[in-house]
């Protein structure tokens, strides 16, 4: 039996280490090159826009991460924020840098699910979730707990990947597709019908494709230069199946299979929801 590593060992093992969030992978971090989501802070900005977030406003960012739209939300829209992630060490990076900010009266994080959110129901005027719903397994539990954290008339803002999964190739689907989002993602019509189900009336769903080809473009020319450098034998084969990967998302997304998009939703009032019950 060979003893060389394959991406889908490797990325298992990723998965293994930092279950919480991917993203507190370094390499992960890396490949990425410093947009943890397509389109970077200029897509966070443009969800904040179409949810219309104002100044004072309460926000719950789900999913939040190192705290960087958190901190955006704050800093350029005046909004105060609570950023909740899985990952004790996201939170705990989230709270240095938003301490080394000067953001820490208008910005704070603590752990927690999103299937089960450690915040009061009804309390914030907004709730926001980039590219990380795709990976809930859970996604109508986390729905749910966004509706309930909600004020009456409140705003949920989601960005995420949207796929055909039937579509796609069996790389995308498995271990690696976790990595690249796409294994548990939904179509356009799967997350606006969730949406509609939880008791959400839709204000705005927008394409960004561009910005996930932007984002596969650069994960694909960094692990070229991954390969440069000369790795050892198996992370070298690694590299080049990870390579071959990226290239299939960026078919898939030339396709129409893979896209992302924008989602703003108003929570509704129960008696405007067929069979919602309140929170």
């Amino acid at each position: 039996m060979s003893s060389v590593p394959s991406l889908e060992n490797l990325l298992a093992a990723e998965l293994a280490c930092y279950c919480a969030s991917p993203y507190d992978s370094a390499a992960v971090r890396w490949l990425l090159g410093g947009e943890l989501h397509p389109g970077g802070d200029a897509l966070s900005r443009r969800l904040a826009q179409l949810a219309g977030v104002q100044r004072g406003w309460r926000v719950l960012d789900v999913a939040s991460g190192r705290g960087r739209t958190a901190q955006l939300l704050a800093s350029e829209l005046g909004a105060v924020v609570t950023g909740v992630d899985l990952s004790p060490r996201s939170v705990a990076a989230a709270r240095a840098e938003a301490e080394a900010a000067g953001l820490g009266t208008r910005v704070r994080f603590v752990e927690g699910n999103a299937a089960a959110l450690p915040v009061a129901s009804a309390t914030f005027d907004a709730v926001t979730c980039e590219c990380a719903l795709c990976l809930f397994s859970g996604k109508q539990q986390a729905i749910a707990e966004f509706r309930r954290a909600l004020r009456p008339g409140g705003v949920l803002a989601i960005a995420d990947v949207t796929a055909e999964l039937d579509d796609l190739p069996a790389a995308l689907r498995g271990a690696a597709g976790r990595i690249a989002c796409t294994a548990d993602a939904l179509t356009r019509d799967g997350y606006e019908a969730l949406l509609h189900h939880a008791g959400f009336a839709l204000q705005a769903s927008e394409s960004q494709d561009g910005a996930l080809a932007a984002l596969a473009e650069r994960v694909e020319a960094r692990l070229r230069v991954a390969r440069m450098l000369r790795p050892a034998e198996g992370f070298a084969d690694a590299i080049a199946a990870a390579s071959e990967l990226a290239r299939e998302a960026r078919r898939a997304i030339l396709r129409g299979s893979l896209g992302y998009r924008l989602f703003v939703a108003r929570r509704a009032t129960f008696a405007s929801v067929p069979g919602a019950h309140p929170s």
